[in-house]
């Protein structure tokens, strides 16, 4: 006869005590991690490296802004070169269009970089163990 392998819901388990707030700090940390509290404490005690993935969820963020300034300056690359088009505009309100357009980009660029700090900074202060 075949012995069945041994399971982790078959094994003694390794009781943690820990305060309140420690707990609500470890499974806030393994939820940002994406992993319930016991396969988080599991993986930290063996060496693992935690990866948030809030990290990777603020990388999506910054695709979908940078594809709205591609999308943004292909539109304007389209209207400057479409001479039918810009013959309907006076200069004054040509200027004002683009000035927005070039406006609404550089809201975009400070999106991307506001979101790029909120990533980078505490991943460099991980690293280098500052708070």
């Amino acid at each position: 006869m075949s012995e069945k392998p041994a399971t982790r819901k078959g094994c003694p388990p390794i009781y943690v005590y820990c305060l309140p707030e420690e707990k609500a700090q470890i499974e806030a940390m393994a939820k940002a991690s994406g992993h319930s509290a016991s396969s988080y404490l599991r993986l930290v005690g063996q060496g693992y490296v935690m990866r948030s993935i809030l990290d990777y969820e603020r990388v999506e963020e910054l695709a979908k802004i940078n594809g709205d300034l591609g999308r943004l300056g292909g539109l304007l690359k389209l209207w400057l070169t479409d001479d039918a088009k810009l013959t309907a505009f006076g200069m004054a309100q040509m200027s004002k269009t683009i000035v927005g357009v070039l406006d609404e980009i550089r809201a975009n660029q400070t999106a991307i970089r506001e979101i790029m700090a909120q990533v980078v900074m505490p991943l460099a202060a991980k690293k280098t163990g500052r708070p």
